[in-house]
């Protein structure tokens, strides 16, 4: 009986052991190809000759740190602008009386249906007659969208409208509602919205690509791309660039993981 208990103890920690293994094996790969010249990738590591070379070509020869600069003043921008907007539309779909606001919100819902790639001709387009290709903006602005709204929405949905009456009572106006009583209660969703905003601006590729022309406009991940060549790669450079970039996002997620999970977690308490 004790022999039987055992081997199931076995099987199960298998059973979640092997899938863990396999899928932080991509990231050991990747880690370990960036510290060699690999113009190719095997499981072939000689590991006394592996060194930090190309972390510092990359800063070195890529100008690295104007494309980290860029990145991170797109993310702050969109993170910021994204939970300020989609945390407003929220309050305003969950607590306000809008004519057909349930209408208004599934009709606006519906635009995550469409893919991103289908509506690029036109919104650069749009972009184009603004006048702000080639800036920093056109790089954040489309990243605010319906399901920042969606998942503030249903998180404001389950505050109590008697605690915002209270405020109501107490003097206070729909800005110092807003700002001092709703988004410190809203805090674990927006920190989730946060995560999702940083890890789609950061890793973002295919919209930098057509709206920026200009080198200095480029992006970490744009700027990686420009590693590849047509006849050779230096793997190692390449994948030395991939690792640094998917830190920040994993940094981000380790630290603030306990808030993320509540906040999705929470945002589907109502429907």
């Amino acid at each position: 009986m004790r022999n039987r208990k055992t081997l199931i103890k076995i099987t199960v920690s298998l059973l979640f052991i092997i899938p863990l293994i396999l899928s932080i094996f991509p990231f050991i790969l990747m880690i370990l190809v960036s510290l060699t010249q690999k113009s190719s990738i095997d499981f072939r590591f000689n590991f006394s000759e592996m060194s930090l070379i190309n972390y510092s070509a990359l800063f070195r020869n890529l100008n690295f740190l104007s494309l980290f600069k860029n990145s991170s003043i797109v993310v702050f921008f969109a993170c910021t602008l994204n939970s300020l907007i989609a945390s407003m539309a929220g309050y305003a779909f969950a607590k306000k009386w809008i004519w057909a606001k349930e209408k208004i919100f599934w009709i606006y819902l519906m635009t995550l249906i469409v893919p991103g790639q289908a509506i690029i001709v036109p919104l650069f387009i749009i972009m184009n007659k603004l006048g702000i290709l080639n800036t920093h903006v056109v790089l954040f602005l489309p990243i605010i969208n319906a399901f920042g709204v969606f998942l503030t929405r249903q998180f404001m949905e389950s505050l109590p409208d008697d605690l915002l009456d209270a405020a109501k009572i107490d003097g206070c106006n729909e800005p110092r509602i807003f700002f001092n009583v709703v988004l410190p209660l809203v805090k674990p969703v927006i920190i989730s919205l946060t995560i999702f905003t940083f890890i789609t601006s950061w890793n973002d590729f295919l919209w930098p690509l057509i709206s920026t022309t200009s080198s200095s406009m480029y992006t970490l991940t744009l700027g990686l791309s420009t590693l590849q060549s047509n006849y050779l790669t230096n793997y190692g450079l390449l994948l030395a660039g991939s690792t640094v970039i998917f830190l920040p996002p994993f940094i981000l997620y380790s630290i603030l993981q306990k808030q993320f999970i509540e906040g999705v977690a929470l945002s589907g308490l109502k429907g």
